[in-house]
Formats: structure tokens, C-alpha cells, sequence
């Protein structure tokens, strides 16, 4: 019997996820912007073996002899309830916990990118006077300016539908290396999706588990790419130790069973602050049709611009890795961009966001991140995920 730990993704928890997006909160005249979160045990966040059911999750988690969809369908209806807070006014000082608070109605946005030069080579030697930030079309002023090898958490979700079991050991190896290749402080988790998803390894950065963790994966069924972009984001805006957070999507097909639709995909995503998505199609061989393979690359392509990854389609198994040397060099050299808006948190509604750069001796920068997000206010969540049909 093939040992796995087939855990659940809930979008039941994401009422706790309001508190713990990295970006997009209100200021505070006391309170440092863009504090890194506080780790975690890791003992607390992994099962004790692969064969139990992580189970000291905040709140409940269906059995295994339970058949459920791992991602609920996006329905208000059964979402939980989150308590409306009344936020103190803007520009008025108050008494908080014995100290007097400045309240300003604005809020630190942050900003991950990569540059590139016209001829598609990656451009790393930029400083801030280089680069220009727009929020619907206002120039704001950049407050905070890095560009450092960061700390990621990072999801790897590998599709284990029928069609990719000749696919799985180029793919295998191909994850190995991203981490490999990675910060030393990065923590990654593993997931496989057919038509459902599944943890195979939670938050590691030991090549041996996540090794296992491959082990554990068997090919079969549909593909519900989208449930699972939903479940892996809520779950790094849940249990990631760092505000830098990525999924990388290998996939050979259409997806062909989730309840959500990539509009509430994207939505959800932008919903949480959430993560940059880098997707590796394998669009190729005789399994895959014309028309399936050209809406797959719009698929992944737009999940990838709209969050400020990157998508790759290989001619071959043997280009698989290359490319992961490529994203793992993407996500160590980013520049890491804040600055205040200047539109009040009072005003909702989606905000564009566009980033220039110019420097003497370059030509024709373009600068990739993600393209916009909704700003979150005291008692506006994020939890709720987006209603439609399928």
C-alpha cells in the first residue's frame, strides 16, 4: 500500500488569513511597515508521519475516508462570517493600550520585480533612482527599496493527472534542483493535484523529505489546476514564515475539474496579497491537441502576468530543467519595491499598478510584477472568495 499523507486543503480557515497578509494594511504612526511574520515551529505545522492526517490545525480537518472536494466551490453562502471592525478615523490620535496612536488612512504596498533588458536577458545591477511606480496611472513615491537574496516560501504543485505519469521523473528532478538552487532560508511544501489536491511534504527545506514526498505521488485522473492554485495560495497565507511568497505550476493540460474558474483564480490570489505564480507547461506530444495546448498556454501565461511570475512551455523533457535553474534564478535576484498609496484604504475597488525603469547604458527595461491588487481595510476580508458559476 503506497504510504501518503493526503491532507485536505480547507478554504474553511482563510477567516484566520485576514490578519496575516504581508502587505496592504493601515499604518500606524507606532507600528514598522513590512515587518517580516515570526517563525513558526515547523513541529507544529507537519504531521508526526506521512501516514496521519495533519490534525492540529486550527480547526478541523475532514477525515480521509471522507470523499470531499479538498477546495470548496466558491459560494458565499458557506463562507464563514467574519465580524465587522469599526477602524478609528483617519488622522485622529487615540488612547490604545495605555498609548496614543497617530491613525493615518494609508498603506505600504510591496512589490516584487524582475527586469529585463530588449534582448530578454535578466538586468540585476539597477539601483531605486532607476525605477518609477504607478498606481491607476498616479506616480507614487517608492519608500523602500531592496534587492537582496530574500527568504521564500515556496509551493511546488506538480499535476499527477493520467497524462503526466511518462513526465513524472523529468519533473522530479527538475523540483529537486529549484530547491537545491534556492536560499538555504527558503521553505517549500509539496503538492499534487489530479481531481483533487494533496500535501505530500509541508514546509521543509530537506531535499531527502521532499524527495519522499515525490515518492508519494501516483498519476491519475482529471486536472483541477485551479482548486489547487486557491487551496496552495490560502495555505501559504496561513502557515508561510516569509512575506516573500511563490507557486510553481507544472502542468501538461487543460484543467478539466476544479469548482473555481481562472477569473476567481486570479481574484483570489490577488485577494490575499498573494503569491507570485510561475507555471512550466508541457505542452508537447501526441496527447495533447492543438486547441487544448493554445488555451493552456493563455491559461498559464495570464495566471502568471496577472501575478508577476513567469510562464515557460519546453519543447522537450530535457529543457524541464533548465528552466528551473531559470526560476530559481528569477526569484533570488528580484528588486523588492514599497511604497505608501496615496488612494485612502476607505477607497475599494481594484487598483492597476505599473512599474518603469530606466538607466543610463540599458535599453528597452520591462519590468515584470505583479499588475495589480485589491487594498484591505479593517473589516474587509479577504476570506470571502469570489462568487460565479463554473
Amino acid at each position: 500500500m503506497r504510504r501518503r499523507s493526503r491532507v485536505y486543503f480547507w478554504l474553511g480557515l482563510v477567516a484566520v488569513f485576514w490578519g496575516a497578509c504581508p502587505v496592504g494594511h493601515t499604518s500606524s504612526a507606532q507600528t514598522p511597515s513590512a515587518a517580516e511574520p515570526a517563525p513558526q515551529n515547523p513541529a507544529s505545522q507537519r504531521p508526526a508521519s506521512q501516514s496521519t492526517p495533519l490534525q492540529d490545525t486550527p480547526q478541523a480537518v475532514s477525515p480521509l475516508t471522507v470523499d470531499s472536494d479538498p477546495v470548496p466551490s466558491p459560494d458565499t453562502a458557506t463562507a464563514p462570517v467574519i465580524p465587522k471592525v469599526v477602524p478609528a478615523q483617519s488622522g485622529v490620535i487615540t488612547k490604545e493600550d495605555g498609548r496614543f496612536v497617530l491613525r493615518t488612512d494609508t498603506f505600504e504596498v510591496r512589490l516584487n520585480a524582475s527586469v529585463i533588458d530588449g534582448s530578454g536577458r535578466a538586468v540585476d545591477s539597477l539601483p531605486q533612482t532607476a525605477f518609477r511606480v504607478f498606481e491607476d496611472g498616479v506616480p507614487q513615491e517608492i519608500r523602500s527599496f531592496r534587492h537582496e537574496d530574500l527568504p521564500v516560501s515556496l509551493g511546488i504543485l506538480i499535476d499527477s493527472s493520467g497524462s503526466m505519469y511518462d513526465k513524472r521523473a523529468a519533473v522530479d528532478a527538475a523540483s529537486l534542483d529549484l530547491v537545491k538552487l534556492s536560499n538555504p532560508q527558503d521553505e517549500a511544501f509539496l503538492v499534487d493535484f489530479s481531481s483533487e489536491a494533496y500535501i505530500d511534504q509541508d514546509f521543509t527545506n530537506s531535499i531527502a523529505k521532499l524527495q519522499q514526498g515525490l515518492n508519494y505521488i501516483k498519476s491519475s485522473g482529471g486536472t483541477a489546476l485551479y482548486d489547487a492554485v486557491i487551496a496552495s495560495a490560502d495555505y501559504l497565507a496561513k502557515s508561510a514564515k516569509r512575506s516573500k511568497q511563490v507557486l510553481l505550476i507544472v502542468t501538461d493540460g487543460d484543467d478539466n475539474a476544479s469548482s473555481a474558474t481562472l477569473e476567481q483564480t486570479i481574484r483570489r490570489v490577488q485577494d490575499l496579497d498573494g503569491p507570485a505564480i510561475y507555471c512550466i507547461g508541457l505542452l508537447f506530444g501526441t496527447d495533447v491537441s492543438h486547441s487544448e495546448a493554445r488555451h493552456s498556454k493563455e491559461v498559464l501565461t495570464e495566471l502568471a502576468e496577472q501575478t508577476g511570475g513567469a510562464a515557460y512551455f519546453p519543447h522537450a523533457l530535457n529543457d524541464v530543467d533548465e528552466i528551473a535553474h531559470e526560476v530559481a534564478q528569477d526569484i533570488r535576484t528580484q528588486y523588492t519595491i514599497e511604497y505608501r498609496s496615496t488612494k485612502p484604504t476607505s477607497q475599494g475597488g481594484y487598483r492597476t499598478v505599473r512599474v518603469e525603469a530606466k538607466e543610463k547604458g540599458f535599453r528597452n527595461l520591462q519590468v515584470r510584477t505583479r499588475t495589480g491588487y485589491f487594498p484591505h481595510t479593517p473589516g474587509d476580508s479577504a476570506a470571502n472568495p469570489p462568487t460565479g458559476g463554473k
